[in-house]
């Protein structure tokens, strides 16, 4: 179930591993590599609140973060904090939890605890970053939406940061297919940013997604915390989609993060005359997916993972269908021809869907009736503009 952002809850008992790692984080003086490094010279992590401090020196530690671990500043840090994330409804998920994912462990500097509110597990969902400029056309807002909805809809996790512009329409559109979506957050995971997002966020939460920040309660936006941020959403993710973003965009970080990362990179192509399009178009002449529907990111998509979203997709179709008490709607004319050339045991391309309705409608209604029924969910279209009748 989703949380509410003012839910408060009892607090949980303290978790001496969890504890330590976020006492690290909290230390003054470390950063990720070298906190991930150290731990995993220890048995385990929750020894070091027992070490020397020539010990805790030993794990190449700064002096001065050394004596702040010895000397039980960094517990007490960490009990504050661990007493503020429960009465927020809140969460911390380490490098050592089954709930970190193992898509963010291969990356160059995997943030060592993650501030969760929500569905901890959707971190584990193959799931794709759509992001861009704060500032997108019309075209720009449309085709985030459509895209997210498109690939919510056939169970891809949407990944965005919730900013202005092309995040926000990349996570509504993943709530208009009523399906969860993970906002990564450059604040805290208490302060809302933007706070016309208010609303976005709440809703996020209420259909079961989650939010994500590396940061600790009560953090402020700081214009350092969302280029760092950026590495998360790649790294989270298979790959990173790009709808609208200028020449000197933050999501050119979030690109070159996810080239960095060895993930895959989309992009979606733009009118030559706007600024907006030269980080897309420049992307995409440098290798990145051209990708205008949902099927341009599902045909490049590992074989496995293709297999395991299609076979939950189905099943998850077919639940749905069985659920519904109400008569199905009646079809026009139109569909119903473009209906009963589909079967359900194989798939039609579109050419031939065309060509076996020739005679009786034209390739504007067969186009209108196959959107119409998809939405209605009496078809579906798999990768190569394949159809079939919905089990």
């Amino acid at each position: 179930m989703g949380q509410n952002l003012n839910q408060t809850v009892e607090v949980v008992a303290l978790d001496e591993d969890r504890l330590a790692w976020l006492a690290l984080t909290l230390t003054p003086g470390l950063g990720p590599r070298r906190i991930v490094e150290g731990m995993r010279q220890l048995e385990t992590p929750s020894r070091i609140f027992g070490m020397a401090l020539t010990e805790i020196e030993g794990l190449r530690f700064p002096a001065e973060s050394a004596q702040f671990v010895f000397e039980g500043k960094a517990r007490t840090a960490a009990e504050a904090e661990w007493i503020q994330v429960c009465a927020h409804g809140a969460q911390i998920v380490t490098f050592g939890c089954d709930a970190y994912p193992e898509r963010l462990k291969e990356i160059y500097d995997p943030p060592p605890v993650l501030w969760v509110r929500g569905d901890a597990s959707l971190l584990g969902r193959y799931s794709i970053a759509i992001v861009g400029t704060r500032h997108p056309t019309p075209y720009g807002t449309g085709i985030a939406e459509q895209l997210a909805r498109d690939l919510s809809l056939r169970g891809m996790l949407v990944v965005s940061g919730m900013a202005r512009g092309i995040d926000t329409s990349a996570h509504k559109g993943a709530l208009a297919a009523g399906r969860p979506t993970l906002a990564v957050w450059g604040t805290g995971v208490d302060v809302i940013y933007p706070k016309e997002n208010k609303k976005l966020a709440e809703d996020i939460l209420t259909l079961g997604g989650a939010i994500a920040s590396e940061l600790p309660m009560g953090t402020f936006p700081a214009p350092q915390n969302f280029p760092r941020r950026n590495r998360i959403l790649s790294g989270v993710s298979i790959g990173v989609l790009v709808v609208e973003a200028s020449e000197n965009s933050g999501t050119r970080v979030t690109a070159r993060c996810a080239t960095d990362q060895g993930r895959d990179v989309y992009a979606v192509p733009g009118n030559v005359t706007s600024k907006n399009s030269w980080t897309p178009n420049t992307l995409i002449k440098q290798g990145a997916q051209l990708t205008a529907t949902w099927e341009d990111v599902w045909e490049t998509l590992p074989s496995q993972v293709r297999l395991e979203l299609e076979t939950n997709w189905a099943r998850e179709s077919k639940a749905e269908a069985g659920a519904s008490l109400l008569p199905e709607p009646l079809l026009r004319p139109e569909e119903a021809m473009v209906l009963g050339v589909l079967r359900q045991d194989a798939a039609l391309q579109m050419d031939e869907i065309l060509d076996l309705l020739e005679a009786q409608l034209t390739s504007s209604e067969v186009f209108t009736a196959l959107f119409e029924l998809e939405l209605a969910g009496r078809i579906r279209s798999l990768p190569g503009k394949n159809y079939v009748r919905s089990f």
